[in-house]
This record gives structure tokens, sequence and C-alpha cells, in this order.
């Protein structure tokens, strides 16, 4: 579909966050925008998996909530323990008292980018896809707004421009926002979780009863397991990746540095090297180690990735379009980050889009409330509307950050022989110790699903 010359707010990306952002800005009746994608068509990769109850409830106010639950499966048992062992169990079930979603939603990212795709076509709005963004530059007729070029030589003229363009933001870029690690040196010697694989699969032999959501801790890593919604068989049969009649299940795993890079797309005999070195021992191939005295194989992988635990936030959310010169108060086209956009961190917590999709939830409620105030009231004015809501989000994601970080450093706890000369104990019995203890105290199991939860901090 064509470009029009102008529109007031340009969205520029429709991954689940710049989806969102259009659905809120629908939800309070404002339709005056455009949004563009520089992909064809919508990813077909299950990448982040949960959707907390502060997103869920944040999705309420827009209308999206349940469409996105119908789409997953809600757990409300996760089990952190060792290989052989279970050691903590947080209270999931006990956020009842605080939410209508008083559970962890199990829901691949694809799902959740095609319910909100879907929402969206429902009212009427089509993505712009195939419309990649190369650069901003102030409008030379009007200092208040922003001429968007697009490969092809495409320009779009607007008064605000949303960056929901991922970690390598084009917007981001082009507005010379600086993009880094505001905790540099705090949580980054966790060199057990430096690098890690994602891959859904499937397995022969497996027994996953009374399994839920599985962490398991090892002296050299961290092995995340989770079982995925039949929805994503069905999404993937719908969308040309055929029939797949068995459990599809998530795994996650570190890989210590001294194994070297990790392969691009790691295969079948990687991961399942990996299982038998770090994961539970009811799910090894070596049927002399698993106690069902049975293997328990990897059958298929439908997708696999590599990537590198980091963290980043911009120095601001929201900017003006600068002129390569000092400006006045209110001068230069709005611009405004959110997402991966505005910051990255550990997906570990499955905190992965949690937090993307509270920044544009909320984001539309901030941009129309903006956008009436300019019209009887000068920008210079008004712009601390824009200001507050970036000062909010970044509040978030540092908060976001330090969760993540502080997770890191607990699970992937270098592995030290003797935590100190006098206490013959290792770093890794040392944490065992301490949450098997902390597992039979309810406020503390409590907080744990409190915290994973995202309820307090919106």
């Amino acid at each position: 579909m064509s470009l029009p010359d102008s529109t007031t707010v340009l969205i520029v990306g429709a991954g689940p966050t710049g989806l969102a952002t259009a659905l809120s800005l629908l939800q309070h009746d404002f339709r005056d925008f455009v949004i563009v994608d520089a992909v064809l068509k919508e990813e077909n990769t299950s990448r982040a998996i949960v959707v907390h109850a502060a997103t869920l409830e944040a999705l309420d106010t827009i209308g999206c909530g349940d469409d996105i639950v119908s789409q997953g499966t809600k757990a409300t048992r996760f089990v952190l323990g060792t290989r052989s062992e279970d050691l903590v169990m947080p209270r999931i079930e006990g956020l009842k008292q605080h939410t209508r979603h008083p559970y962890i939603l199990v829901v691949p990212q694809n799902l959740v980018e095609h319910a909100l795709g879907e929402k969206l076509a429902s009212s009427g709005v089509t993505v712009r896809r195939s419309h990649r963004v190369v650069g901003l530059k102030r409008n030379e007729a009007n200092s208040q707004l922003t001429d968007v070029t697009f490969e092809g030589g495409k320009v779009i003229t607007a008064k605000y421009v949303v960056g929901a363009d991922g970690a390598r933001s084009v917007v981001r870029t082009a507005a010379g926002i600086g993009f880094s690690d505001p905790t540099s040196g705090r949580g980054d010697n966790v060199t057990n979780l430096a690098q890690m694989i994602l891959a859904d699969v499937t397995f022969e032999g497996i027994d996953t009863e009374g399994f839920g959501l599985r962490g398991t801790m090892s002296p050299d890593s961290y092995f995340l397991f989770v079982t995925l919604p039949s929805s994503f068989n069905q999404y993937l049969a719908a969308n040309g990746q055929g029939t797949i009649p068995d459990t599809l299940y998530r795994i996650g795993c570190g890989v210590p540095l001294q194994d070297g890079e990790i392969p691009h797309s790691p295969s079948k005999e990687y991961l399942q090297q990996l299982i038998d070195r770090f994961g539970p021992h009811k799910l090894s191939s070596d049927p002399s180690t698993n106690p069902n005295s049975k293997p328990t194989c990897i059958k298929d992988v439908v997708w696999s990735t590599r990537f590198r635990n980091h963290s980043a936030l911009a120095d601001t959310a929201f900017t003006r379009l600068g002129s390569g010169e000092a400006s006045a108060p209110g001068e230069g086209g709005a611009i405004v980050l959110i997402g991966d956009a505005a910051h990255i961190h550990s997906p570990l917590g499955g905190q992965g889009i949690n937090l993307g999709l509270r920044d544009a939830v909320f984001l539309g409620e901030a941009l129309t409330k903006h956008i009436k105030a300019a019209e009887s009231k000068p920008l210079a004015e008004v712009d601390s509307i824009l200001s507050e809501f970036a000062a909010a989000r970044q509040a978030r994601a540092l908060e976001v950050i330090g969760l993540t970080k502080g997770l890191l450093s607990f699970v992937g706890v270098k592995y030290r022989e003797r935590m100190f000369w006098w206490l013959p104990i290792s770093s890794g019995k040392l944490r065992d110790w301490a949450l098997w203890f902390a597992g039979r105290i309810p406020f503390v199991l409590n907080k744990m699903a409190w915290e994973l939860s995202g309820l307090g901090r919106p």
C-alpha cells in the first residue's frame, strides 16, 4: 500500500509495541496516524514467550487482554531447582488478590503480534509494509514537523514520530539519541550466562508430569524449560510450516564462554548435548542418568537462535529533532521511543516484550493528551506531558534492567570451590541452600511472584 504525504503520528515498526501503540491511539479516539514496517509480513518465529499480569492489565485498558489470553496457556507453577531437586516455587496463584490475571501467560510473541494485528485490522487500519525508514530531518517550511525519508525516496511529513523499530532503531540513530548500558559494571561479571541459546523443539520419550515452567541451575549454566501452547502449533501450520503433531517446548540454556561461540542456528545435536550437560536429569538422553531409566531425546528443532545478555537504555525517550544548531523550546518535530528502541535487557524472568507493550499502551494516552493540549497552548508548555511520560518509562526500564541483572547474577553465579577460605562450601551450593530455605517462607514466595508479575512497576 502506498504512503500518504503527511500524517500527525507516524509509528515506525509494526511489531507488538508498534501495533499496541496504534490500538492505544484508537482507544483514545485518535485515528490520524500511519503505521509502517520494513518487512513484508509479520514475524513467524516465537521469540519471547511470556506475558505477565501487569502487561495483561495494561492490554485490558485498550481492549486486547482477552485476545492475548485466548492464545496462550495460564501457568501457575514455576519451579526453580537443580538438575535433580526442586528448591523453590514462587506463589503465582497468590497474585489473585491483586489482579484478574493471577498467572504467567505462556504465549509466543508471534501469536501476540498476530492477535494485535488482527485487532487493528478489524478497526480498519492497515499496516503499510515493505517501507523502510532511512532518515529524518526537520521540515524546511515548518520546524515543528519532521520529514521521514524512506528507501526509494518517498517522504512522509509528521508531527510525531514514534520509534518502535527495535534495538537497532533507525529513528533513535537518526535523532542522535545515545544508547548504552546505564549500569555498566554491575552484574556484568556473570560469564555463565553471557551467551545463551533459545530453541523450540519436540521430544521423544518425554515425561513432563508436574514439570510446569522450570528453571534448572548447575555450576556452569542455567537451563529453562517451558511447555508451549497448542495454539502455536496451529499458527505454524496455518503459516506454511506444516503440521506438527507433537507438543512444542521452549528450551533456553547458558553456554560457558570457554565452549567458544555458539553456532548461528544451533543444531539438534548441539542442543541435545547442552540438555545432557545442564538440563534436568529427567530430560537426559542417557538412560543411566535419567530417573525414568529411558532416554529423552530431541525429535525435531522447529527454531533455534543464539544471543548475548546485555542491557542498554536510550539517553531519552522523548526529544525534538535538532537542526544541528541551538533550538528554542518546542522547536523540531517530536520523537518518542518505546520498546527495544528505548531499552533492552535480558529476557530472564520472562520479561521479554512486557515492558515494551506497557510503554505502548501508556504512550497512546500521553500522545493524545499532548495533541489536544497543543491545540490551545504553546509546545514549550505542553511538552511536559511527553517529558513526564519519557521519564516514567525510563525509570521503569531501569527497574527492569536491575531486576534482570540481579536474576542473572543469582542463577548464573560464577562457580567458586570455596566462598571464603574459612567456609568450605561452593558458591553454587550456598546459593542452592539459600533458595531451599527461602522456599519455606511464604512472604518470600509471594514476593518472588510479585516481582516477576510487574504489578509493582506498571
